[in-house]
């Protein structure tokens, strides 16, 4: 018989250096699960990542609170900075210009970031990239 769900919880945690304190321990504890045994588990999943890279986690808790999560894949605005080896976007996306991307590296991105995708194909993952891209203040080459 399937466990009784009794929520889930998004957070977005650095890979490979979950740790106790905020906002991890307040989240996992206000909610009565063991902390250090997420800590322990995600850090085993995410040590084939960038460490530190931000990863998106939604776990599931159950009545009796025991968990499982799901680890997704970083947001699409750390791939284009980690791209074009930018601190950040622009400060004034639309007017100032805080790098180009190519196409090569955008479907590089698109690649990566295609299950967490809505989109049936790698262009029109390009072209979701491509919007994020400018709205960060990043020109997309032709």
């Amino acid at each position: 018989m399937a466990k009784k769900i009794e929520g889930y919880l998004k957070l977005q945690v650095p890979a490979g250096s979950a740790t106790p304190s905020p906002p991890i321990g307040p989240a996992l504890g206000q909610r009565g699960l063991n902390i250090m045994e997420f800590c322990k588990a995600f850090n085993a999943a995410s040590q084939e990542m960038d460490k530190g890279a931000p990863v998106p986690v939604v776990i599931t808790i159950f009545a009796d609170k025991s968990f499982t999560f799901e680890m997704k894949m970083p947001p699409v605005s750390y791939f284009l900075k980690q791209a074009l080896s930018l601190k950040s976007g622009s400060q004034k996306p639309g007017h100032d210009v805080a790098g180009t991307i190519t196409q090569d590296q955008l479907r590089d991105i698109a690649e990566k970031k295609m299950k967490d995708l809505n989109a049936d194909t790698v262009e029109a993952a390009m072209a979701q990239i491509a919007g994020s891209a400018r709205s960060m203040g990043l020109a997309v080459a032709e």
